[in-house]
């Protein structure tokens, strides 16, 4: 029997880009994650319930809920949980200043690290030209996005029946795009030039699904990424030293894919494509 590995604490986590609703959520992932971390800070950096998907349909299994009722619990234990709503949980900017169950929506906030490094925390839509100016074609390419995943969702339950762990087809396509490298560079640029103009050394964002960190020209950029693709999370140690965490790669490092949790959360994955 496989010993029961030791809970991680962190001074701060971050992680964006959930989309509680739709089938693409890694939601038992997150949950397998939450539960071997802990963290004085919980920053949820936008697009944590997919608005956008939910108004088409309703999808609400089990552990999206499990996945709200944790975080919840953290907040009354004392965490520090902060809520930045993005453009699919956009509805939630309506609340920005109010508190539910000890959660803080804000529309953005400026953390100070353990090294005193001042952060900018934005889910970072506002600089997506697409998003800002033609919302019509978002949600074109959301639904164009949406059936990538379900290709992904049918790839990685194929690669589980031949013994190998979960790998994004969909993020994989994504980096070698062309226009989508163009983008994101773009993107990662905008957000530079305003954490330059905030007068800040850094910024956390999402939106784009892409985990990064890197210097931009003095400017320390670092996107958390998303739990529907990467499964990514972006977390501050007690030093200040920051780290993205890629909880596919710890779990597999963890667990062989033959295992009984293992088993589960493919059991539970497929249930819910």
């Amino acid at each position: 029997m496989d010993a029961v590995p030791a809970v991680k604490r962190y001074r701060s986590i971050w992680i964006s880009d959930v989309h509680l609703g739709t089938r693409g959520c890694q939601a038992e992932l997150l949950l397998d994650f939450l539960k071997h971390t802990e963290s004085d800070h919980l920053f949820l950096v936008g697009d944590i319930v997919d608005g956008w998907r939910l108004k088409k349909s309703w999808y609400w299994p089990q552990a999206h809920n499990d996945v709200v009722q944790k975080i919840m619990r953290r907040a009354r234990k004392g965490v520090e949980v902060y809520y930045i709503p993005g453009n699919h949980d956009e509805a939630a900017r309506e609340y920005v200043g109010l508190q539910f169950g000890g959660v803080q929506v804000v529309d953005e906030w400026v953390h100070t690290t353990a090294d005193g490094r001042r952060l900018l925390i934005t889910h970072g839509d506002q600089f997506d030209a697409v998003v800002r100016y033609a919302k019509w074609l978002a949600l074109l390419g959301d639904q164009a996005y949406v059936a990538l995943l379900q290709i992904n969702t049918l790839f990685n339950w194929v690669r589980r029946k031949l013994g190998f762990n979960y790998w994004s087809l969909s993020a994989y396509l994504k980096h070698k795009a062309k226009t989508a490298v163009e983008f994101i560079g773009k993107y990662e640029e905008a957000l530079g030039e305003e954490a330059r103009r905030r007068k800040v050394d850094g910024v956390v964002c999402g939106h784009i699904h892409t985990a990064e960190m890197r210097d931009i020209e003095g400017i320390l950029y670092c996107n958390d990424g998303d739990w529907v693709e990467s499964c990514t999370a972006l977390v501050e140690h007690d030093s200040g030293a920051l780290e993205i965490i890629r909880w596919t790669e710890v779990m597999a490092q963890r667990l062989p894919v033959t295992s009984p949790t293992n088993g589960k959360i493919a059991a539970k994955e497929r249930e819910a494509a």
